[in-house]
C-alpha cells in the first residue's frame, strides 16, 4: 500500500516522485519535475520515503529552457566588393521581339539560340568570365537546345544558375580562358 510522501518510481518509465494523493487504487504523484501525474498502484514500486531519501522539488531550481537558435542559411560565398555580377541575358521571346505571335514555333526557337550564340561568342572576345541565360521552366525545350549548344563549345562549362536567385530557369556559364 501506497502512503502520502512514498518516494515511487513508475515501472514502464522513467519518472520518479513523491506520493501526494491516494484514492483507491489511483495514485497521484508529484515529479521530479514539478508535475502532478495519476497512476494505479500496480504501474509504482515504492522505493522508500522522503524521511530516507533526500527528495525535494523546489520550483524556484526550474532553469528556463532558451529556445535553440535555428542556423542561418546565407550564401557563404565571399564576394568582393568590386566584384561584378555576371550579365544576364533573357532569352524569353517576349524580351526579344516585340511583335512574336505571328513566329512559328521554329523561328521562335532559331531567334532564341541564335542570340544566346550572339552573346557566348560576345563573351569569349571579350573575356568575360561568367554569363547567366535566363530561359524560364516551360516545357524545357529552349533549355535542352541551350545545353546541346553549350556542350558543342570547348573550354565551356556550364550548370544550372543559383536557385534561390533564378529558380530551375537560369544556366550560368563559364569561360575557361587561359592567361595571356
Amino acid at each position: 500500500m501506497m502512503n502520502k510522501g512514498d518516494k515511487v518510481s513508475v515501472l514502464d518509465d522513467a519518472i520518479d516522485g513523491v506520493v501526494v494523493e491516494v484514492k483507491g487504487l489511483d495514485v497521484t504523484i508529484e515529479t521530479t519535475d514539478g508535475f502532478n501525474l495519476t497512476f494505479k498502484s500496480s504501474e509504482l514500486i515504492k522505493i522508500g520515503t522522503t524521511d530516507t531519501m533526500n527528495f525535494s522539488f523546489n520550483k524556484s531550481q526550474v532553469i528556463s529552457v532558451k529556445e535553440v537558435s535555428k542556423p542561418n542559411y546565407i550564401n557563404k560565398e565571399k564576394k568582393n566588393k568590386k566584384e561584378i555580377p555576371p550579365p544576364e541575358f533573357d532569352l524569353h521571346i517576349e524580351k526579344l521581339v516585340k511583335n512574336y505571335k505571328a513566329m512559328s514555333n521554329y523561328d521562335i526557337l532559331t531567334l532564341q539560340m541564335e542570340t544566346a550564340k550572339r552573346h557566348i561568342e560576345f563573351a569569349i572576345r571579350n573575356r568575360i568570365p561568367k554569363i547567366v541565360f535566363i530561359h524560364g521552366v516551360g516545357e524545357g525545350v529552349l533549355k535542352s537546345e541551350l545545353d546541346f549548344m553549350l556542350g558543342r563549345y570547348d573550354n565551356i562549362s556550364f550548370q544550372d544558375a543559383n536557385y534561390q536567385k533564378y529558380g530551375l530557369g537560369a544556366t550560368e556559364v563559364y569561360f575557361k580562358q587561359n592567361v595571356r
